[in-house]
């Protein structure tokens, strides 16, 4: 398998043991943090501003995390925000278990998780390149995309079982112990993409960054498709999720929604493994338009398994774009412009996220959950065949990595 081919290289078996088990203690929290709002007596309104102060904290500080990326050791910002990640999971987890929590102290400690995940995440994604050869690029993309969905999906698995029997406050507490492997695991690094030190200044490095995404027509077209879709979704997920299933149909009911969406991405991993088209990134726009399908199915159904079916068909569309999507930044951009870019493209896809957060609960409150879902998905699959009638989409091809300019 192609998998176990790219994972004979030591420092790329390390980066995918880090990120993925901070992926499974990642997939814990949003779930927790979630009913520990509700169980403060937090309305869906409220659960729209805790995950919009997290998201807005994100974005203010991830082009600083692109360009701290680009400058310095990747290994040493991955390092210490897993190390910083779990001081604060801990203290949130500290905070919920001793019933000391409000809404407006998870929302502070959300927002510096944000912060830190924010700094620490472009060098994370950069990093893939510096870890394998060119040749194994495509493979090292797909396999730790695939690596991440499992841990999620167990993550996931567990997560409403966890709320349900031990609470939020321990569920948390996962997440930072998972962290703290993860510190360990990249500690462990030897790779480094340590080059001669920047003359130039902090905000010209941005300046350079953001040059190179707008020279590509693709990458800035498809980033403010990205922004649309967050805008929407993001509410649709996070906020009405929790209420419309997690309250509907019990607690683990929306644990195993969420791990029938991760399953969709382990299944949309397996097959990016295997299906290499010649025109990657048109082909994983296609797939982009079944993301629709998920709220779809959470507007019209009372029951869980087709809301699963739904979420497994949304993980299927977006991991294989998600794949498709990296394999074309990774090879079309230069390595040392790699954290900026991803960093940019974070930025300009989840800008809209926290308002699309704050808003969905007074809209979905003034239009009807069930009616304002259907406007959800419309938007989703609906801006997805828009950027497929975009030719520098369709046109875009395979091609080798770019070397450092």
């Amino acid at each position: 398998m192609k998998s176990r081919q790219v994972l004979r290289h030591r420092d790329f078996r390390l980066l995918v043991t880090g990120v993925s088990v901070s992926a499974l203690g990642n997939a814990v929290t949003p779930v927790a943090l979630a009913f520990a709002v509700l169980d403060l007596g937090g309305s869906i309104t409220d659960l729209g501003l805790v995950e919009a102060v997290l998201a807005i904290c994100q974005i203010v500080t991830m082009l600083a995390g692109g360009v701290l990326g680009d400058r310095f050791s990747r290994k040493l910002m991955m390092q210490g925000g897993s190390v910083a990640s779990a001081v604060v999971m801990a203290l949130l987890a500290v905070v919920v278990l001793l019933d000391a929590a409000s809404i407006w102290l998870l929302a502070l400690l959300g927002g510096i998780a944000g912060v830190v995940t924010a700094l620490s995440r472009p060098s994370s994604k950069a990093m893939t390149r510096v870890v394998v050869p060119e040749a194994d690029l495509a493979d090292a993309v797909a396999t730790r995309s695939l690596l991440d969905s499992l841990f999620r999906t167990l993550g996931y698995a567990v997560a409403g079982l966890l709320v349900a029997v031990v609470g939020p406050g321990w569920a948390v507490m996962v997440d930072a112990a998972t962290f703290t492997v993860a510190a360990v695991a990249f500690g462990r690094l030897r790779a480094s993409n340590a080059r001669a030190p920047r003359t130039t200044s902090p905000l010209a490095d941005l300046g350079e960054g953001f040059r190179e995404v707008t020279r590509h027509t693709w990458l800035w077209l498809l980033v403010l498709q990205a922004l649309l879709y967050h805008l929407f979704y993001g509410g649709a997920q996070a906020v009405l999720g929790p209420v419309v299933v997690g309250e509907g149909m019990g607690r683990s009911a929306w644990g195993f929604v969420l791990a029938a969406l991760m399953a969709g991405f382990v299944a949309g991993g397996l097959l990016a493994l295997r299906v290499r088209p010649g025109k990657p990134l048109a082909t994983g726009v296609a797939l982009l338009t079944l993301t629709g399908v998920f709220p779809l199915a959470m507007a019209l159904s009372d029951t869980l398994w087709p809301v699963m079916l739904g979420a497994f068909v949304h993980g299927i569309g977006l991991q294989m774009f998600s794949v498709y999507w990296d394999q074309s930044i990774q090879s079309q951009v230069p390595e040392d412009k790699l954290a900026r870019v991803y960093a940019f493209d974070s930025v300009g896809s989840f800008v809209a996220r926290p308002l699309g957060l704050a808003l969905t609960g007074p809209l979905a409150a003034a239009a009807g959950v069930d009616a304002w879902l259907l406007v959800v998905a419309a938007v989703v699959s609906g801006s997805s065949l828009a950027a497929l009638g975009l030719r520098d989409v369709r046109a875009l091809e395979r091609t080798v990595p770019q070397k450092v300019s």
